[in-house]
């Protein structure tokens, strides 16, 4: 699975972006999606995750709960995040990664957990 994430750019505070996540190859619907990001000096954090087909749940840091919202259309392979009321410390390069799974309620958290990654796109937020 190759992924490509797009979508990053510079906001101002109060802002909002969505970044897209887009996989090649088949089987997409087999694969749990995360988004992480990583600011400068620090390390990759987790963000936010979703199953394999999408209504068997999500996952939220706390610190986006309420602001993000992870999607996935599976007949378009992509995985959406939608990043409204954007802070400053949201500012980092957020990657997405897949891990293939069998069962349809795995949403993991950890980074370990996932086995491809896409590059990264920066995420700027002005104050």
């Amino acid at each position: 699975v190759q992924l490509q994430a797009s979508g990053g750019g510079l906001v101002q505070a109060g802002g909002f972006l969505r970044l897209s996540c887009a996989a090649s190859g088949r089987a997409f619907n087999q694969y749990a999606m995360g988004w992480f990001r990583q600011a400068p000096g620090k390390e990759r954090e987790f963000v936010t995750a979703i199953g394999r087909s999408g209504g068997t749940g999500t996952s939220y840091a706390d610190s986006v709960k309420g602001r993000f919202t992870i999607s996935r259309d599976n007949a378009k392979n992509t995985v959406y995040l939608q990043m409204d009321s954007l802070k400053p410390e949201d500012a980092a390069v957020y990657y997405c990664a897949a891990t293939y799974s069998r069962r349809t309620d795995y949403i993991p958290t950890l980074s370990n957990s996932y086995d491809y990654w896409g590059r990264g796109t920066q995420v700027t937020v002005s104050s």
